[in-house]
């Protein structure tokens, strides 16, 4: 079957460069983009039943954008001013920049890692003395977390943000060769969208074990996965199966 359409269920990369819309040019292929998952911001009166009391730590553990809005969000709804000491490790370089939007940036001590939690623990063990928060979602990786205790590193997980389904009823008429997914989450928002949702002829492609766990469980076929030793990013196995495809189709 060729493929013409693809709906990645994510938000549209902003500007004009991305490697979805090389890819579309370079295939001659249709992509969407709309997210099957977003975040909403625990409230502070629910926050409160945790019994975490934020004034007791001196680092944070920043591991995305959402996790830095949803920590200053909850500090400002608990009316709890943020000491010019605390300490913010960051789990990148473009988390830790992230923060200037609530920080003097210069003016605090900042730290971060490269890319991964790995790097970043090596620059927290330095830091052993600190009582570190980790802002989190709902659904989050227990690596964290199990690096912190593996170290024996005084911290509090603080869920201060849920991930939930999005509203993707107007897609019910919309059919697209190909669906992909980065997250469990986003396979369970396609049926709790849609529960009679069959597979048919739609192609599956995911990124990482856990979604392509999810996938099977799901009772889904598994088209296009990645990384993989030949396709390393999402966009290089969508190519490469693309041009499979539609070369096959042509026989």
């Amino acid at each position: 079957m060729k493929v013409k359409t693809i709906l990645v269920s994510q938000p549209q990369p902003e500007g004009d460069k991305s490697p979805y819309f090389d890819l579309a040019k370079k295939c001659n292929v249709k992509i969407d983009f709309r997210p099957f998952i977003h975040i909403e911001g625990v409230s502070a009166s629910d926050f409160r039943k945790d019994k975490i009391n934020i004034s007791e730590h001196t680092a944070v553990i920043m591991t995305s954008r959402a996790a830095v809005d949803n920590y200053f969000r909850m500090c400002q709804e608990l009316r709890f001013a943020v000491p010019e000491t605390m300490k913010y490790f960051c789990v990148s370089e473009s988390t830790a920049f992230y923060l200037q939007k609530y920080v003097l940036y210069r003016k605090r001590k900042i730290f971060h890692g490269k890319q991964t939690i790995l790097d970043l623990m090596t620059v927290i063990k330095k830091h052993k003395t600190e009582n570190f928060l980790l802002p989190c979602s709902d659904i989050h990786k227990e690596e964290i977390a199990d690096k912190l205790e593996e170290q024996k590193i005084k911290h509090t997980r603080a869920v201060m943000y849920r991930t939930v389904c999005s509203d993707l009823s107007d897609l019910e008429n919309v059919n697209y060769d190909v669906l992909v997914f980065f997250s469990p989450s986003g396979i369970k928002s396609l049926f709790e969208n849609f529960p009679k949702f069959k597979q048919n002829k739609t192609r599956i492609a995911c990124f990482g074990p856990t979604t392509a766990m999810a996938v099977k469980d799901a009772k889904l076929k598994l088209d296009i996965h990645a990384p993989s030793p030949k396709a390393p990013s999402m966009t290089m196995a969508l190519e490469q199966y693309i041009i499979e495809a539609n070369k096959a189709a042509k026989k």
